[in-house]
């Protein structure tokens, strides 16, 4: 009865969250119908949704995304790669701490889509360049928070895996990385985040496919549908995403639903 209950109430709190979004749009409709919103500044949702339909009919749109998931998940994995390793290396012992975090904090502080004269000039204006930047992106919140998680493991639980005799190795795998992980979570969910917002300025760099291109061709002949049709996209598959890592997190972390209430 009680889980129940608890399903009904999960149900009517996701569809309560759907009750914002909607009104918006009936709001923008109504706006672009009766002409309060120009189709020139913004395009109305139903012109939008019927562009959208086209583009799938006609393979446009599924090849531009497929092209930018290929871009981001090569990027991802290379960085996510990246800062953690460089986070275990920094986060496991004093000597590596003074090795890698100050040239990760300075690296860190520079502004990322600043770099993309840079890249173009090391990499040319290939995939290269727009993989760099998204690898880099993701990076550096990775480094962070799975840092500060292998920092902020109890204390206590070192001593009680000495009284065990565990290893070094057995520390590491059984204490330090399980206290470590919904931290690094939350780097994960951030990054990823990152990941689709450095996509959007990379692929401004010369591409020839591509959401980024679609929305580029789109910008340059006023058709206001096909750039917010593109957004779109690009934030549902950032919702997607995100929605992947917290699914993850519930399965990771199922301790955690004992403090829910």
């Amino acid at each position: 009865m009680r889980d129940a209950l608890s399903v009904r109430l999960s149900s009517l709190s996701s569809l309560g969250r759907l009750a914002s979004p909607v009104a918006v749009l009936l709001l923008w409709q109504l706006a672009s119908s009766t002409g309060l919103l120009p189709d020139r500044l913004l395009a109305a949702p139903a012109a939008i949704a019927s562009t959208g339909l086209d583009l799938i009919k006609d393979g446009t749109l599924a090849d531009a995304i497929g092209t930018s998931v290929q871009r981001v998940v090569i990027g991802f994995l290379i960085g996510a790669a990246a800062g953690i390793a460089l986070a275990l290396v920094a986060g496991l012992s004093r000597l590596g701490e003074n090795a890698v975090d100050p040239p990760m904090q300075m690296l860190r502080a520079l502004p990322l889509f600043g770099l993309i004269p840079l890249f173009i000039l090391w990499f040319g204006i290939g995939e290269t360049p727009k993989v760099a930047l998204i690898a880099l992106g993701v990076a550096f919140p990775l480094y962070l928070n799975t840092f500060a998680g292998i920092r902020g493991v109890d204390g206590r639980l070192a001593e009680v895996a000495e009284t065990l005799r565990l290893s070094r190795a057995g520390l590491i795998r059984h204490v330090v990385l399980p206290g470590a992980l919904p931290q690094a979570l939350v780097g994960l969910r951030q990054s990823l985040g990152i990941a689709w917002l450095a996509l959007i300025v990379a692929e401004q760099i010369n591409a020839s496919s591509g959401l980024g291109y679609m929305i580029n061709n789109a910008r340059e002949f006023l058709q206001t549908d096909a750039v917010v049709l593109g957004l779109v996209v690009y934030a549902a598959l950032g919702l997607l995403t995100d929605a992947l890592v917290r699914l993850l997190e519930r399965r990771a972390l199922t301790w955690r639903k004992g403090f829910l209430v």
